[in-house]
């Protein structure tokens, strides 16, 4: 398998590029960039298994030349907004198929509109596979899959683990990401439609086993992807949580590029400001003790998933959460999982055609067999990088609650 790695040396894409070297997911991966001289250096540390172009996603011929011969189309160049339909777009007409990490709805939703043109090409096409969405939709197929009938949905994060590596630039691009999604209007699906309404909507969420907690509405793609293959859906939202400094903190800026007095980079660069530097015992960077804080009860896990329903013809809930992340921040968080997708796109997919959002294609099962191993700390596979609960068990370990 041939991969082309679009942004390949990027903050995200030298992640997912290190995963696929180092496990020998492809034969051979380009790593490409508009700025060649930055592709060939990331190329020579990756190793032999890779080479390196210069490509200008802006330019229709300079694409389509890349693509030739390519049978996996990695694509990590930002904004969405502006490059992810046109590059989809290009993949189709080339006959590659494609996956990528967007994280904002709005570039989804135009994306889901090439659906019929991947379909008759023979292309698959992942959008959103990286930490949330991604990690995000499997632990909700998981949550969702414990229960007889599903009718809310909600994905959830901690936004103070969103953070980039350190020595990226400043304000980072997820911190820009997170600005957009929180001024505005986002698109939501609630009473079973889609609405649009303000961000930052204060949720109470009952986790089963370890309590209520306070989150906020954010737009992101899980919202509008989930109802799509799931029928009886009458609620689908992301939420986030964060302290509750951070919380005003948001709501000001946020409040002030809504009504023009403030940039959305000028927004960013003081929310980044807002978080203190973590210590190294942290146990926001301390997944061990993270999950030891989680199973006792007294924080809610940093990224999670949970699904209310009925089961056995009473109503019930389920939450699914990661107990550990690979290592590198966001990048390290975002990057691994699109490799992962890559690599089940060349393997388990072929006869589906078209263009998906992680739920509709990826086997949760699969991914996170995959996943556990490449975490810090490593997991020995599915039940040991996961935490099940479920409102209508107890047990000592809290394995299951």
């Amino acid at each position: 398998m041939k991969v082309l790695a679009l942004g390949g040396c990027g903050g995200i894409g030298r992640h997912a590029v290190r995963a696929m070297v180092k496990n020998r997911w492809c034969d051979h991966i380009v790593i490409a960039d508009k700025n060649g001289d930055h592709a060939r250096k990331f190329s020579e540390e990756a190793g032999e298994m890779t080479s390196w172009l210069s490509v200008d996603v802006t330019d229709a011929r300079s694409l389509t030349r890349a693509m030739k011969g390519t049978d996996v189309v990695m694509n990590t160049t930002g904004p969405y907004h502006r490059f992810g339909k046109s590059i989809l777009n290009a993949a189709i007409k080339a006959g590659c198929n494609y996956i990528d990490v967007c994280d904002d709805w709005e570039p989804t939703i135009k994306m889901f509109e090439l659906n019929d043109a991947a379909r008759d090409a023979g292309v698959t096409a992942i959008v959103g596979m990286g930490a949330t969405p991604g990690i995000s939709n499997m632990l909700a197929v998981k949550a969702m899959d414990a229960l007889d009938e599903v009718t809310e949905l909600y994905t959830c994060w901690d936004i103070t683990h969103a953070k980039p590596e350190p020595g990226m630039d400043k304000p980072s691009a997820a911190t820009l990401h997170g600005i957009h999604q929180l001024t505005g209007s986002i698109r939501v699906f609630y009473d079973g439609e889609y609405r649009e309404e303000k961000p930052l909507k204060r949720m109470v969420l009952d986790y089963p086993g370890i309590g209520s907690y306070p989150l906020y509405t954010i737009g992101h793609p899980e919202a509008i992807t989930f109802p799509r293959y799931r029928k009886n859906l009458r609620v689908s939202l992301n939420l986030f949580s964060a302290p509750l400094y951070i919380i005003w903190g948001i709501k000001i800026i946020s409040a002030m590029v809504n009504i023009g007095v403030m940039t959305v980079n000028r927004a960013a660069s003081i929310a980044e400001s807002l978080e203190p530097p973590d210590k190294n015992d942290s146990p926001r960077r301390d997944y061990e003790t993270m999950a030891q804080l989680v199973k006792s009860k007294k924080i809610l896990p940093p990224l999670f998933a949970l699904a209310r329903g009925m089961k056995d013809d009473r109503p019930a809930a389920a939450a699914c959460a990661i107990m550990s992340a690979p290592e590198g921040g966001m990048g390290g968080a975002t990057g691994v999982p699109l490799a992962i997708g890559a690599r089940l796109l060349s393997n388990s997919y072929r006869g589906r055609y078209g263009v998906f959002s992680p739920e509709a294609v990826v086997d949760p099962d699969e991914f996170f067999k995959a996943l556990a191993p490449l975490c810090k700390p490593a997991k020995t596979g599915l039940e040991d990088v996961l935490l099940t609960t479920r409102s209508w068990e107890r047990s000592a370990d809290h394995k299951t609650l």
